[in-house]
This record gives C-alpha cells, sequence and structure tokens, in this order.
C-alpha cells in the first residue's frame, strides 16, 4: 500500500511538472517569418522606476546595432506589428520615420501596462510579410487625455499633431531641423515661436490635472525663457528655462507661483522637461526626476497654447526642441519617468533582444497559452482543486487495493467453507492462526467468527438435561442472526469509509471550478473597463484563463464520479456475499444443532 501511494504521488509530481514546464512561446502570426523581443527594465539597476504606469507610449529606436534586418521587412516598414507578452494581442503603434537605407526606424507604441521595479515584462516586434499593409494607429498610440503630441517629423517640418484630437499650429516661424534628438525637431533663434489656438482639449480643467514636457537643448543661458505655455488673458501655465536652470510658473493676474530646478543645468545638452499641475501642486521634472514641488490651487483655463514664447511674443526661447506633448491629465511621476527613459539617446527603459525566425514545425498548445493568462485567485482555486483531486485519487487506489484483498480473502474463505460435510464448527477447530493467515481481511471470516462464538455460548451453556445441551431453540436462532447482522452492518461502514470524500469531490469540485471561473470574469471585466480597451484580444484571454477552474472543477468531479460508481459496486456486491453467507450459515447451524 505504501508503495502504491509513493507511486501514484510521484506520478501527480511529474504530471504537474510537466503541465508548468515552459513552452515554446507561440507565433502570432504564420504570415509574419521574423520577430524581435524587446523587454522593459524598470528595476533599480535599470530605469529604475518602483511604480506601475498605464498607457505608456514608449519609443522604439532601430538601428543598424540593434536591427540589422531592414532588408528583411516592408522598404516602408508597412509590415510592423506589435504584440504584447501573450503573444496575441496587438499593441496600437505609429512610426515617426522609417528609413531601410539608412537604416534607421523611431516607433512609437503605446504599452496598456508596465510593472514597477521589474526586469523583464516583454513584448515582441513581427516584420517579414510581404503581403503586410500598414496597421499604424497614431491616434490610437496615445490615450483620451493627450492633447497635443508634436514629433516635428520630417513629413510636416512646421508640426503636425500626432494625438486624436489633431490641433494644428496657427502659425510657426521655428526652424526645421532634419537631424535633432528623436528623428527631425525644430529650433528656435530667440524671435520666433510656434503659435496654437485655444481648443477644448488644451483647457485645464483642475479636477483633470495638467502636464506638459518637451526635449530642449538650450543655448546658453536663458533670461525667463519659454519652452512652452498656455494663456489666457492674466492666467498663465508656463514650463521655461530662466539663466541655465529650468523653471515651471502659474501666474493669476497679480498672484505667482514658482519653482525652479536648484541646481545643475540644462543649458548646452539635451534634457527632458515637464510640467506637472496635480492633485493640488505644482511639480517640475528634469530627466524623469521630480527637482521641485510647490502647493498649487489649480484654475480652469481656456487659453492658447505657445511654443518658444509667450502668447504676446516675448520671453523668447533660444535653442533645439524636440518631442512637445501636452496632457488634459496629470501623469504620473511613473509615467513620465518612463517617457524620459525611453526618449532619449541613453534609454535605459528598454532592452533590445535577439530576432527569431518562424519555425514552420513550432507550434504551442492553446491549453498551455491560457493557462499563462490564469490570475491569482484562479490558481487558489485550481490548488484547492488538485489537493483535492489527489487526494480522491489515493483514497480510490487505497479503495481498490482493499477491496482487491477483501474479494481474494472471501473467495478463499468460500471455498474452504462450502468443503465442509455439514457441521460449520469444523472449519473453525482446524488450525485458527493458520485460518487467519490464509483468510487475510476476508469479511465472511469475521462473520463466521462471530456467528461460531455466539453458537458456541450457547450449545456448550449449562442445560436441564444433557440430551438439551447441543440443542437451540429458535429464540437461539434469532439472536445469533442478529448477531452476524450486527456485525455485517459494521463491516459494511468499514467497506464504505473515506467514500464521502469522493461524493465532496463529485459534488464540490464544479462548484468550486464554477466559482473561479465567475471571479476570473468579474476581474476580466473589470480591468477592460478600467483601461478603455474593449475588443476581442482583450476579452478572450481572461475569458478562456477564467474557464481554466470550471475546467479543473469538472476534471476532478468526472474522475472521481467513475471511480466512486466502480467502488460502490465492489462494496455492494461484497456485501451481498455477506447477506447471503449470513443466511447459509444461519440455515447450517439449524440443521446441525436444532
Amino acid at each position: 500500500m505504501h508503495r502504491v501511494c509513493v507511486r501514484v504521488a510521484s506520478i501527480l509530481v511529474f504530471v504537474i511538472g510537466v503541465m508548468s514546464a515552459p513552452v515554446a512561446s507561440a507565433w502570432w502570426n504564420d504570415d509574419w517569418a521574423f520577430r524581435k523581443e524587446l523587454s522593459l527594465d524598470l528595476s533599480a539597476t535599470g530605469a529604475n522606476i518602483p511604480a506601475n504606469a498605464t498607457d505608456v507610449p514608449v519609443l522604439v529606436r532601430l538601428s543598424i546595432a540593434n536591427f540589422p534586418y531592414f532588408n528583411d521587412a516592408q522598404p516602408d516598414g508597412r509590415d510592423l506589428r506589435f504584440i504584447a507578452a501573450d503573444d496575441k494581442t496587438p499593441l496600437k503603434f505609429h512610426i515617426e520615420k522609417f528609413d531601410a537605407q539608412s537604416q534607421i526606424a523611431l516607433l512609437w507604441v503605446r504599452l496598456p501596462r508596465i510593472t514597477g521595479g521589474l526586469n523583464g515584462d516583454k513584448f515582441y516586434l513581427y516584420y517579414g510579410n510581404p503581403k503586410g499593409t500598414a496597421a499604424v494607429d497614431a491616434a490610437g498610440t496615445y490615450d483620451p487625455g493627450q492633447s497635443v503630441v508634436y514629433h516635428f517629423a520630417e513629413a510636416a517640418p512646421a508640426a503636425q499633431d500626432s494625438a486624436g484630437y489633431r490641433i494644428e499650429p496657427q502659425s510657426s516661424s521655428a526652424t526645421f531641423q532634419p537631424a535633432s534628438l528623436i528623428g527631425s525637431g525644430v529650433r528656435f533663434d530667440g524671435a520666433n515661436l510656434i503659435a496654437v489656438a485655444a481648443a477644448p482639449a488644451l483647457q485645464i480643467v483642475p479636477a483633470k490635472g495638467y502636464t506638459m514636457s518637451a526635449w530642449v537643448k538650450p543655448e546658453g543661458a536663458q533670461k525667463q525663457a519659454t519652452v512652452v505655455a498656455v494663456q489666457e488673458g492674466a492666467k498663465q501655465l508656463v514650463l521655461g528655462i530662466d539663466g541655465e536652470r529650468a523653471y515651471a510658473l502659474w501666474r493669476d493676474g497679480g498672484r505667482e507661483l514658482r519653482v525652479a530646478q536648484p541646481g545643475g543645468t540644462v543649458a548646452g545638452e539635451w534634457h527632458h522637461l515637464a510640467l506637472l499641475a496635480a492633485d493640488g501642486h505644482l511639480a517640475l521634472l528634469v530627466d524623469g526626476a521630480e527637482v521641485a514641488r510647490a502647493d498649487l490651487a489649480l484654475q480652469a483655463m481656456n487659453g492658447s497654447l505657445s511654443v518658444g514664447a509667450n502668447a504676446a511674443g516675448g520671453n523668447f526661447y533660444r535653442g533645439e526642441l524636440d518631442e512637445l506633448q501636452v496632457a488634459q491629465a496629470g501623469r504620473s511621476d511613473s509615467w513620465l519617468r518612463a517617457a524620459a527613459l525611453s526618449q532619449g539617446m541613453v534609454a535605459p527603459l528598454l532592452i533590445y533582444g535577439g530576432d527569431s525566425q518562424k519555425d514552420a514545425g513550432e507550434h504551442q498548445s492553446y491549453f498551455a497559452s491560457t493557462l499563462r493568462n490564469v490570475t491569482v485567485d484562479g490558481w487558489v482555486i485550481i490548488g484547492v482543486l488538485a489537493v483535492m483531486f489527489t487526494a480522491s485519487v489515493l483514497i480510490m487506489i487505497w479503495k481498490i487495493v482493499y477491496l482487491n484483498r477483501v474479494s481474494a480473502g472471501n473467495a478463499r474463505f468460500l471455498a474452504e467453507f462450502h468443503l465442509l460435510n455439514k457441521d460449520p464448527s469444523d472449519l473453525e477447530s482446524a488450525a485458527p492462526a493458520a485460518a487467519d493467515r490464509k483468510f487475510g481481511i476476508s469479511t465472511l471470516q469475521t462473520l463466521y467468527l462471530h456467528g461460531m462464538g455466539e453458537t458456541r455460548k450457547r450449545i456448550h451453556a449449562p442445560a436441564l438435561s444433557a440430551d438439551r445441551a447441543r440443542t437451540l431453540s429458535a429464540q437461539s436462532m434469532e439472536a445469533i442472526r442478529a448477531t452476524m447482522d450486527a456485525t455485517q452492518t459494521r463491516q459494511t461502514q468499514r467497506l464504505q469509509s473515506q467514500m464521502v470524500w469522493l461524493t465532496i469531490a463529485i459534488s464540490g469540485g464544479p462548484f468550486l471550478g464554477l466559482l473561479g471561473t465567475v471571479v476570473g470574469v468579474m476581474i476580466t471585466f473589470a480591468a477592460i473597463a478600467a483601461s478603455g480597451e474593449v475588443n476581442v484580444n482583450a476579452i478572450a484571454p481572461g475569458t478562456a484563463a477564467a474557464l481554466v477552474a470550471t475546467v479543473a472543477g469538472l476534471g476532478v468531479a468526472i474522475p472521481c464520479l467513475f471511480g466512486y460508481n466502480y467502488l460502490n459496486t465492489r462494496i455492494k456486491g461484497i456485501s451481498a456475499d455477506m447477506r447471503v453467507f449470513v443466511d447459509e450459515f444461519v440455515t447450517r447451524i439449524a440443521e446441525t444443532y436444532s
């Protein structure tokens, strides 16, 4: 018995190990021949972003150094696709630049979530489909809170909005720079600006907050230069440079709140500057790190946007500028830090992995892919079901071994019993110790011994006369039968012991699985509602993973149902043999001693 249990436990461990072992990653679409693995490093040794952030547009820079396969893609990059870590969900993206000849590409991809402190979140770039058509979605790369995004791309030297609201400048006198930090950019010489008219998406709504950011390379010291500002009458929200340090300013008539970079310099080099007005404070961030903060009661404003100077044509900025973004939302520190550390020339957030080619024989089980999407609550339910299944299997094996021993002992006992001429006591008198070893755990032997015990007490009891000493009355026969019936009942209870655990597994397993499925579906739809991503690719993985719990519940109940019915049939057969034996024994006793 011990050996059987150990062997079964070993088999279960092996099966669980095989199911949980890493499997080769699936291939998103067979029409694409190649893919590149990309991963994020938010750990302390990487970008050092401890908190999560959502809907972060990340810049992917491809060059001959990390992507020597431009010739495998379409010349204009129309076959490029970004796919999430599950290798099923397409990610929104757009192309700022793709030059196969010079082997330079600038791609913006929206990551629904980045995990703070983690090194290893992955996504994939697929390429190499000669029949691929363009699937870029510039507006979808940004969430609804993003008001303006100016890449200053080569195709639009002045400025073209890549965000969904398409807020274009009224006028621009900035000089187009074909070589800037991120592709092309613009240059301000201290006498020009970009003016953008007031628009609903540029309004400042205190409850939503406001964020402005840009990459700047100032030329020497500035005198209260305006990098970007929103202004309505006497109200102003300004991100600028004074001297060689950045500052953020809120002005409402005669009242003014100003926070400035306490040390260092931003002159002569590229730096990411960001102004954050949200949650009752005004903050200034340089290269993704907060350098100054002050309390601010932000007020509503519906003003125009100016870049390189204020709306009145003063406080001009001198230097280069690239990647201007304005959001009608208060971005988190993690969001701004991720933006800064993915867009610069030194971008520790993004790790460029190797390229792989589709193998015609490569295949991943859909079941294995589904298991990767099971949530923690689902694994808890599955774990409980696994314990229940393991216990049930061990009980079924133990019962089968036990019933086999009982059946074998009963068969040997009946063979000996039927060889007796008439007197049942002949079997008891023939070496009882040897008989115990021979018949093992026979239930019929137990009935026989109890019946003979009651018989001996009566036939050897003191009698009134010698001729009645070996005679049993009808009342004595009923007493013997009653004793054997009681013994039979106890034997049946022993045969049915532990069977209740199988009934619990049969009835409780599906309900536990259903509970896991319902909770999993609830979490899936809650996540969809929070992210705003309503499509089949967003719903299907979570729903399929939630259904794994129901499959696990049925996987417990079905084998236990088969095992229970088999064991119950065996127990009923042994019980029937005991009833027949009681009748046969009592009949022989009556014939011998009545």
